[in-house]
């Protein structure tokens, strides 16, 4: 975990992955099916807003990706925070990556059909590719061009807030943070877990902190 520092006024960006889906609390592959959360993540969501708020964050702008556990997840944690009127944007590029044929699968199933070292490959791996799937370089293709056209420019602009999914928001973590395929690979990122970022006036990144 990285320590905390001192935040700065302005420029900050803060990542936070939605609550469980009801597909993750059944041991699914989700990918992009749209799965709703948990009444029990739905709490964390306000829960998120909340610490948020104590912190002391106001967004000026909000993206997520299309699938209602992203948007639900935001939604409820402005509600918390206090900012109601604030509605995201909405992005496919945020959206969760695609796990193909094995999308609704439970993991026995799967791994009867593809075989569990397999499986393994494709989920962890920077290059690795499910059949009818997306790989995570696959995912990183379609984050990294959105953050730099819009994500960035708003987060210079004023406090920004990403609700998205594990793997989308690994591959922008990727792009942050300079990480290479190796260390992606083992970066896993919790539900509900929440990730800033301070940045100067040339965009480098001059502290990250987590919350929660």
């Amino acid at each position: 975990m990285v320590a905390s520092v001192e935040h700065p006024p302005i420029r900050q960006l803060v990542l936070v992955r939605h609550g469980e889906s009801r597909a993750n609390a059944e041991g699914l592959f989700t990918g992009m099916i749209d799965a709703p959360l948990t009444e029990r993540e739905r709490r964390e969501a306000e829960a998120a807003g909340s610490r948020l708020g104590r912190e002391g964050f106001r967004f000026d702008a909000a993206f997520t990706s299309t699938l209602s556990r992203a948007i639900d997840t935001a939604r409820l944690a402005l509600d918390a925070l206090g900012q109601p009127a604030l509605v995201p944007d909405r992005t496919a590029a945020l959206d969760e990556r695609d796990y193909g044929d094995m999308s609704g699968l439970d993991k026995a199933t799967a791994a009867l059909r593809f075989g569990p070292e397999r499986i393994e490959g494709w989920r962890r791996s920077y290059a690795g590719t499910p059949p009818g799937g997306e790989s995570l370089r696959d995912t990183v293709a379609r984050v990294v061009p959105f953050y730099l056209r819009h994500i960035q420019p708003a987060t210079m602009r004023g406090p920004t807030l990403v609700v998205a999914h594990g793997n989308s928001l690994r591959a922008l973590v990727m792009a942050l943070e300079g990480l290479g395929p190796n260390a992606i690979e083992s970066l896993k990122l919790a539900t509900g877990s929440i990730r800033i970022y301070g940045f100067g006036l040339d965009t480098a990144i001059v502290s990250r902190w987590l919350i929660g």
